[in-house]
């Protein structure tokens, strides 16, 4: 699913249902979730093992994935990634940082954002594009899209940037077409001397889930 949103050049690798991880914990792994609830610790299993399958596609040992500043997911030298998981779904994706400087992905459960949510997540130019297409194309729950598109951006600025982003710091207009656009409204990291202003994505439903991923390519 996710793996249809990003270049060829990204490894992708998913699970759906509720079954158990394919590879087991490394010690350091299994003690932070320790006293997690088995919902938890059983996705946070999940995606770790997918990760680890990521790697090896990428040819990188497996190693721990342990969790850095504002909880980020720490890769190997070289390696970009993301991970994300949903009720009944994890995913994890690598790239060699030659091939893309960065990249976030994240899915969501296909259903209307619980009341409240949007305005504190939606810029007023947000929430009236979204009222538009809800109207043009009824079939889409596009405050969860704009709630996942945020996520996404964000995975893939903090690497760049080891700060913050609030959801009021990226303004994001979604094309019915399956792309989105997120411009930046604070100054945006610096890539091979260049800085961004705007990070480009894609989305996708299906199986339940929305979808969203960010590549950050270099200049």
């Amino acid at each position: 699913m996710i793996e249809e949103l990003l270049p060829e050049t990204v490894v992708t690798v998913e699970a759906y249902g509720h079954d158990g991880p394919d590879t087991p914990l490394y010690p350091e792994e299994a003690a932070l979730v320790a006293r997690a609830v088995p919902k938890r610790q059983r996705e946070f299993a999940v995606v770790r093992s997918c990760a680890r399958r990521a790697m090896e596609k990428l040819g990188v040992p497996p190693q721990p994935i342990l969790p850095g500043e504002r909880g980020a997911p720490g890769w190997p030298e070289g390696v970009a990634g993301s991970m994300t998981h949903s009720d009944g779904y994890c995913a994890a994706s690598l790239v060699r940082v030659g091939d893309l400087a960065s990249l976030g992905i994240d899915a969501e459960t296909d259903a209307p954002l619980p009341e409240g949510v949007l305005a504190a997540v939606a810029l007023p130019a947000e929430a009236e594009r979204l009222r538009r297409l809800a109207a043009e194309h009824p079939g889409v729950h596009w405050d969860r899209l704009l709630f996942s598109a945020k996520e996404s951006v964000y995975k893939a600025w903090f690497p760049l940037t080891g700060k913050w982003l609030d959801f009021m710091e990226a303004d994001i207009e979604i094309g019915a077409d399956g792309g989105f656009t997120a411009r930046l409204l604070v100054p945006g990291p610096l890539v091979g001397g260049h800085r961004l202003d705007r990070f480009d994505g894609r989305w996708t439903t299906g199986r339940g889930l929305v979808a969203t991923a960010v590549g950050v390519p270099h200049p």
